[in-house]
């Protein structure tokens, strides 16, 4: 579940034992409309895909995704309570809250590839540095001072929980200042102030607006900080410092670093201990991440779902790393039980 890009190429290093580049944008992509079981009046959050941004302008791209919703619900007001996230950066889509009927009648409008309900991942993480010779004391391996400059001023993004700023592995001393097409923002909020981002974590957002408050545990904080733990693990594997003289309570003692260990870090929390990872805040991260200016992203999903589906959204995924053994039991259930029209 980690990486590094290259500027002249993509270098992804994942865990799960295996190399691969997730390349999901060559897969055809048909108009389909994929719903599971619901009465007819009851809402759910689907997902609406508009495939390449017909404007320039993200406002313009946002005001389309309007007027489609207008069109079918008859009112900017019943929009303006429908509408959840806009896609406006990296592909044109919206997802929304939208009756069975409703979201039929979208699906059937011109320039609409595809219509589906809302999925929701789960975090997962493996691990394999070994197996790809990435060592920090091997010789011979990738993470060595001739072969690697261990990722300097590559953006990595990483979707997941969120993170603990405080830790040694984010600690932001020997780094200049945040590359110049570095676009992104720090989204304050409690125990997240301003101050924890720096010269390492360079950025960080955290979505929700699709979740209802009331649902989350008791120790979720409405900010990028972690809570979980998860977030905080991915994003120093996959672009920690290096630190030494580490332990767990004494045991283990060791050197704690990422795969690209001089990368920056942009983060994004689109996933909750009892929420999950939504598909919709999943692609607005994605989405958000094009516009920031990140280069590879790392995001450690999986499920007992289709999770393919994610991967035929966003053209950030021809920048996505993740840990294949996470994928395949759901790839496979994709490919033999995807219900659609």
């Amino acid at each position: 579940m980690a990486m590094a890009q290259a500027h002249g190429g993509l270098h992804a290093f994942i865990n799960g034992g295996v190399v691969v580049f997730l390349l999901l944008l060559a897969l055809p992509l048909q108009t389909s409309y994929v719903i599971g079981h619901q009465s007819q009046y009851s809402k759910k959050l689907y997902i609406v895909y508009l495939g390449e941004r017909q404007h320039e302008d993200a406002d313009l791209v946002t005001a389309s995704h309007h007027e489609i919703l207008t069109s079918i619900l008859g009112s900017k007001d019943e929009t303006l309570k429908s509408i959840v996230y806009s896609y406006r950066h990296g592909f044109s889509g919206f997802s929304a809250r939208l009756t069975q009927s409703q979201a039929r009648e979208i699906a059937g409008l011109p320039g609409v590839l595809r219509v589906a309900e809302n999925q929701i991942y789960k975090t997962h993480t493996t691990r394999s540095w070994d197996f790809l010779q990435l060592g920090y004391d091997n010789k011979n391996g990738l993470l060595t001072e001739a072969n690697s400059n261990y990722g300097e001023d590559i953006i990595i993004g990483v979707i997941d929980t969120g993170i603990t700023p405080e830790s040694a592995s984010f600690n932001d001393s020997g780094y200049g200042p945040p590359p110049s097409r570095w676009k992104g923002i720090c989204q304050v909020g409690p125990s997240f102030g301003a101050n924890s981002c720096n010269r390492k974590i360079i950025g960080a957002r955290w979505y929700a607006d699709d979740i209802d408050n009331s649902t989350l545990a008791p120790t979720e904080i409405l900010s990028p900080r972690d809570t979980d733990g998860h977030g905080t693990h991915t994003a120093s594997t996959a672009g920690g410092n290096i630190v030494h003289n580490v332990s767990f309570g004494g045991i283990a003692a060791g050197t704690a670093r990422g795969g690209a260990p001089r990368a920056r870090l942009a983060i994004y929390k689109a996933c909750w201990s009892e929420a999950g990872c939504s598909e919709a805040r999943l692609l607005k991260a994605m989405d958000d991440a094009v516009h920031d200016g990140v280069d590879v992203l790392s995001l450690s999903i999986g499920g007992p779902i289709e999770i393919q589906a994610l991967f035929t959204w966003s053209p950030m995924a021809s920048r996505l790393c993740m840990p294949l053994g996470t994928m395949d039991q759901s790839l496979r259930r994709w490919r033999t039980h995807r219900r659609g029209y």
